[in-house]
Formats: structure tokens, C-alpha cells, sequence
């Protein structure tokens, strides 16, 4: 029984992903330097849903303030969802920051939005812990999110234009240093 749940969290699954994920849905797994933590980046590209405005949902700032992605406007935006206790959103997280590094200074939003229950009580430590120094730790408290992506896996991240529309979702862990990941990022960039 230990061994099922185990190997159930194994990939932060909340539920079952949707079947189907059509046509435009693919797989892959990191190559690479990040081969020595073989299965902590492994995903799935889906592009079923190009064109879907963003949410317009309010979440917290770090500072407890509220924020929505609408504040953002005019820039591309790689939405990540993820949580503390989620092992291939904590192996993620290295290469997102390294994203916002060299992103973030021309015009990408790099959001990485928590799904913990426990909000600030575990997202503030987490960062202490972690040198992430071009992040910070959103916190959607009601996990809107989530329930709108409807993936059922994190970590989960959506990639929008600088027109706010979806061009691609990542569903699991991806190296984002890894050429798939470069090339999601230079096309939101020169959108």
C-alpha cells in the first residue's frame, strides 16, 4: 500500500489527467545534464488550446498584495503552478529562474504561481531555503488556476503571447534550458 502511494506522488498527479489530449499534444523527456536526474523532467507539450485569452483571476503578490495577470498586459508571460511539496516542481524551479534571469530584463513575465494550501507559511521559507534570486513566490490561495487548467498535474506551466493568449501548456517538469524549452520561449518572445 506505502509503495502505490508512493509511486502515485511520484509525479505530483492531484487527479488523472484529461484523456485525449489530441492532436497536438507530445511527450519528452529532458536530455542532457539534466539525464542525471533522469524522470524529474518529463512532460507533455500540448497546443490543444492556442489562442484561449488568459484568466482573469486575482492571486497574491509576495507581498500579500493582490495581482492578476492582467497586470502584465502587453508582455509574454510563462505562468508556472507548482508546490512546495511537489519533487519535479522543486527540480524545475533552477531552470525557471535561469529563464527569468535572461528573460526577464527583455520583457518576459515569469510567474511562478504556488498551489499550496499553506500559502505564505511555506512559500516564504521556501525561498529562503532556495536560491532563486529572479523569482518570487506568487500564491494563488483558492487554487483558481488550477481548476481552470484542469491538467491535474503539477507542475504545470502555460506559456501567453504578449497579446494574453495561450500558445502552449507544459504539463510536468520540463528543463527549460533544454532546446524545446528555448524554443517555447523565443516564439512567446517574438510574439
Amino acid at each position: 500500500m506505502t509503495l502505490l502511494l508512493l509511486a502515485g506522488l511520484g509525479a505530483c498527479d492531484k487527479q488523472s489527467p484529461p484523456a485525449g489530449q489530441g492532436p497536438n499534444a507530445t511527450s519528452g523527456e529532458a536530455t542532457g545534464p539534466a539525464e542525471s536526474r533522469k524522470g524529474a523532467f518529463s512532460y507533455t507539450l500540448d497546443r490543444s488550446r492556442t489562442g484561449t485569452p488568459a484568466p482573469d483571476f486575482t492571486f497574491q503578490n509576495p507581498d500579500g498584495s493582490d495581482a492578476s495577470l492582467k497586470d502584465f498586459a502587453g508582455k509574454p508571460m510563462l505562468v508556472n503552478l507548482w508546490a512546495t511539496w511537489c519533487a519535479p516542481c522543486v527540480a524545475e524551479m533552477p531552470t525557471l529562474d535561469a529563464v527569468a534571469a535572461q528573460y526577464g530584463k527583455k520583457g518576459l513575465a515569469v510567474l511562478t504561481i504556488s498551489q499550496d494550501s499553506q500559502g505564505e507559511t511555506v512559500i516564504k521559507p521556501f525561498f529562503e531555503k532556495h536560491p532563486l534570486p529572479h523569482l518570487k513566490g506568487w500564491i494563488d490561495p483558492e487554487n483558481q488556476f488550477g481548476f481552470h487548467y484542469n491538467t491535474g498535474m503539477l507542475p504545470t506551466t502555460v506559456i501567453y503571447d504578449a497579446q494574453g493568449r495561450e500558445m502552449a501548456r507544459v504539463v510536468g517538469a520540463m528543463d527549460w534550458a533544454s532546446k524545446e524549452g528555448r524554443a517555447l520561449i523565443d516564439a512567446a518572445m517574438a510574439s
